[in-house]
C-alpha cells in the first residue's frame, strides 16, 4: 500500500475519460505530465482544480484535461490523489495511463482505492462494500440501501451493539479479575440477563431484514401459474410492456419457464411464466410442469391465473402448495365470460384468505389495479436512505452467528455458568460482528472501559 497507484474510473470510449491516482508520490507523477499556465499542483491547495495539457515524458501532447486535486487525508482512498479528466478516447486514456506507469506509477488493482479507504480509516467493510451496492443499484430501492450502508447507518447501529456488548463484556470482565472479593458487587446476574437479552433482541431485529433485503436486491420473484390457455403468456406480456413470450391457442405451448423484470413503485419484481397445468403424457411437457412447481417453490408471489371457477379440491391444493407464499387468484378473460365482473372485484368463488382480481390481459383491463396488488403483496416497507435493511449474505451469517453465541451466554447466565465460560461466549459473539465491519473490541479497550467506569482501586 505504499506505493502509488492509477486506473480507469470510467468506461473507454465515452465523451471523457477520468483516471484517478492515488498514493504518496501521485501529485508529483501528474505534475511530471502535466503542463499548465498557473502554478504546478505540488503548490495547489487539495480541493482545486486546474486545467492544462498533458504530455508524454519526451514532452509530445497527449490530450487537453481538467485535474482535481485532493491532499490526504481530505480525499476518498485517505492519501494524497489527483483524478485527470480528459477525452475518452481509448488511445488517450491508454496513453496518459502507460506515461503514468513510466513516472513511477502502477495499475491499481480491483477494488484498491476502496481497499485503501478502508485501511486508512475512510469507510468501514461494510461501507466499502456499499460503494460496489451503490455501482450496481438498478432501482430507487437498492440505491436507497445502498445509500444508507454507505452513509454509515448500518454501522452505526453495530456501534451501538458493541458499546453494550463492551458493557456487558466489562462486567463480566469485573466479576472474574476481583471474584475472590466476596464483598464486591459490580452487576447482578439479573442486569447481565436483561442486557444481553436486549443485544440478542437487537441483533435478532437486524438479521430477520435480510428476507426483504435479498428480495429487494435481487428482485421479488413472481411466478404466474394456471392451466394451459388461460392467458399467462399473456399477461407476462402485458405486464412487461412487450412481446417476450409466444402466445397461442395450442395447447402447452409454454414448456418451459421464461422470465423477465419490471419496476414497480422503485421495487424490482421477477416475474416468470410458466408451463400450463395439466395431465400429459408429452415427456417434454411433463418436464415443463415440473419446472412450474419449481418456480412456485422459488416464489414470493404466486399469480394463480384462471378462465373458469376452480373446484375445491384445484382451490385446496393450491392454498396448499403455496402455503408460505402471498398467492392472489386472478381471474382472466372478463371479456369473453358471461357474467364475469367487468371491474377488479372479488370473485366469488375466491376464499376469503385469498386476494383475488378480474382482468382482460388481452385488452389491459385493470392491469393497473393488478400491479398494485402484486406490489402489496410484497410487503415491502416504505424506504428511505435512512432505513437499515441488511442485503449482504456475509453481513447475515455474521449477525447469525453472533447471535447462537449470544444465545450460548442467556443460557450461560440462566444455568448460573461461571464467567469465564461466558466470556469466552461473548469474544465469539464480539468477534462475528468485527467481521461486518472490521473492528474488534481489544484486551486494552475493555480494560480502558473498566477503569472509567469504576472507581477500581480508589
Amino acid at each position: 500500500m505504499n506505493d502509488t497507484v492509477c486506473a480507469l474510473a470510467t468506461p473507454a470510449g465515452g465523451a471523457l475519460g477520468i483516471i484517478r491516482v492515488s498514493g504518496d508520490k501521485a501529485i508529483a507523477a501528474v505534475d511530471a505530465l502535466f503542463r499548465t499556465q498557473g502554478k504546478p499542483l505540488a503548490e495547489r491547495q487539495g480541493y482545486s482544480l486546474a486545467y492544462g495539457t498533458l504530455c508524454t515524458t519526451s514532452g509530445e501532447e497527449i490530450d487537453d484535461a481538467v485535474v482535481s486535486l485532493f491532499r490526504a487525508p481530505h480525499s476518498y482512498t485517505g492519501e494524497d490523489s489527483v483524478e485527470i479528466s480528459c477525452h475518452g478516447s481509448r488511445y488517450v486514456l491508454n496513453k496518459v495511463l502507460e506515461q503514468l506507469v513510466l513516472v513511477g506509477c502502477r495499475m491499481a488493482r480491483a477494488g484498491e482505492f476502496s481497499q485503501r479507504a478502508f485501511l486508512n480509516g475512510k469507510m468501514d467493510l461494510s461501507q466499502a462494500e456499499a460503494v460496489a451496492d451503490l455501482i450496481a443499484s438498478s432501482n430507487r430501492a437498492t440505491h436507497q440501501l445502498a445509500m444508507s450502508q454507505l452513509r454509515g447507518h448500518f454501522s452505526s447501529e453495530l456501534v451501538t451493539l458493541r458499546e453494550q456488548l463492551l458493557q456487558l463484556t466489562t462486567l463480566l470482565e469485573l466479576e472474574l479479575d476481583f471474584s475472590d472479593h466476596e464483598d464486591l458487587e459490580f452487576a447482578d446476574r439479573t442486569e447481565l440477563l436483561a442486557l444481553a437479552q436486549k443485544i440478542d433482541t437487537h441483533i435478532t431485529r437486524l438479521a430477520r431484514t435480510f428476507e426483504t433485503g435479498q428480495a429487494i436486491k435481487e428482485g421479488i420473484p413472481v411466478a404466474i401459474v394456471g392451466k394451459t390457455n388461460v392467458g399467462k403468456s399473456t399477461l407476462l406480456n402485458r405486464l412487461l410492456r412487450d412481446e417476450r413470450a409466444i402466445v397461442s391457442d395450442i395447447h402447452g405451448t409454454t414448456r418451459d419457464t421464461i422470465e423477465d423484470t419490471i419496476e414497480l413503485q422503485g421495487i424490482t419484481f421477477r416475474f416468470i411464466d410458466t408451463a400450463g397445468l395439466r395431465q400429459t403424457s408429452d415427456e417434454i411437457e411433463q418436464i415443463g410442469i415440473t419446472r412450474t412447481f419449481a418456480a412456485i417453490d422459488k416464489a414470493r408471489i404466486v399469480l394463480w391465473l384462471i378462465d373458469t371457477a376452480p373446484t375445491e379440491a384445484e382451490l385446496q391444493e393450491m392454498q396448499t402448495r403455496c402455503a408460505d407464499k402471498k398467492l392472489l387468484l386472478i381471474q382472466n378473460k372478463i371479456d369473453l365470460t358471461p357474467g364475469a365482473p367487468s371491474s377488479a372485484s372479488v370473485s366469488s368463488f375466491a376464499p376469503d384468505s385469498v386476494p383475488s382480481l378480474a382482468i382482460s390481459a388481452k385488452h389491459g383491463t385493470n392491469i393497473d389495479a393488478l400491479e398494485a396488488a402484486i406490489y402489496a403483496a410484497a410487503d415491502i416497507p416504505e424506504l428511505s436512505s435512512q432505513d437499515v435493511i441488511v442485503t449482504n449474505a456475509r453481513h447475515y451469517e455474521a449477525l447469525t452467528r453472533s447471535h447462537a453465541s449470544l444465545q450460548r451466554v442467556l443460557d450461560g447466565l440462566n444455568a448460573n455458568l461461571s464467567g469465564d465460560l461466558l466470556a469466552e461466549d461473548l469474544r465469539q459473539t464480539l468477534e462475528a460482528l468485527a467481521e461486518i465491519t472490521g473492528g474488534a473490541i481489544t484486551p486494552q479497550e475493555t480494560l480502558n472501559n473498566i477503569f472509567s467506569h469504576f472507581c477500581v482501586g480508589k
